[in-house]
């Protein structure tokens, strides 16, 4: 598997690389320009963190049901609209983002969104259980330390490959979260109506050796620089840097 760790200069474009990843792969002609194959059946890794807070609400949620949106123009947090499902999430410096995507060719059970989130959690909890022992995954698609959420993960389909993207936690200031969220309208059993300070957690843990034990993992030894940049900017001129896609969902 092939890594690539790339971080933007905005939050539409680190968002809108996720999903160009996933295009790039479908598009067997032009993968090979990142992946190496002409198939892109081996995959990438990717990892990127955010410079300042930002909002990424999952593709079918109300942005206003589950934002603070007055809270984010105050203290200038983009809001945009992921690719995939889910609910809202908030990153900025001290939560590691990844991204994968897979090939159903090598991996044809993941046309199950059962079993892909199964499978890719049971790959990350390995992983960083060197890191922290008590990491298990929990609910659909969370990861946790004890009974404290520290990762949120979400999935995108195509006919060809997936899109599997999360966040990791470690040294983020927790407190952005309840001030730019409101309480979720989907939750989890095991949350138990807990509010997001006492839901929440860090992972006692680096950028560094996150990014080493995931890599591990999934054994993407080979670290690449180029990625799919025109599909990006196309991706954000056409959606991620419109309001009519970020703050209502749609696109004429």
């Amino acid at each position: 598997m092939k890594r690539l760790d790339l971080t933007l200069g905005s939050a539409s474009e680190n968002v809108a690389l996720d999903e160009a990843l996933l295009e790039a792969a479908e598009a067997a002609s032009t993968a090979a320009t990142w992946v190496g194959s002409s198939t892109g059946a081996d995959g990438i890794l990717r990892f990127w963190e955010p410079s300042q807070p930002m909002v990424v609400v999952g593709r079918s949620s109300r942005t206003a049901d589950e934002a603070r949106l007055e809270e984010c123009a105050r203290i200038n947090a983009a809001v945009v609209r992921r690719s995939s499902g889910g609910a809202s999430i908030v990153s900025g410096p001290g939560c590691l983002m990844y991204a994968l995507v897979l090939s159903y060719q090598e991996f044809p059970q993941l046309r199950s969104i059962d079993v892909a989130h199964r499978f890719v959690l049971a790959k990350m909890v390995a992983g960083l259980q060197s890191l922290a022992p008590a990491v298990a995954c929990r609910g659909t698609s969370d990861l946790v330390s004890g009974d404290r959420k520290f990762s949120g993960n979400s999935v995108r389909c195509k006919r060809n490959h997936l899109l599997y993207h999360g966040t990791l936690l470690y040294d983020f200031d927790l407190s952005l979260v309840e001030r730019l969220l409101k309480t979720p309208p989907r939750q989890p059993d095991y949350r138990a109506g807990r509010s997001h300070g006492q839901f929440i957690c860090n992972l006692p843990a680096t950028a560094d050796q996150l990014r080493a034990a995931i890599s591990a993992a999934w054994q993407a030894d080979e670290s690449i620089d180029a990625w799919p940049q025109a599909e990006t900017a196309r991706l954000v001129a056409e959606k991620y840097s419109r309001d009519v896609w970020n703050l209502e969902g749609s696109i004429p």
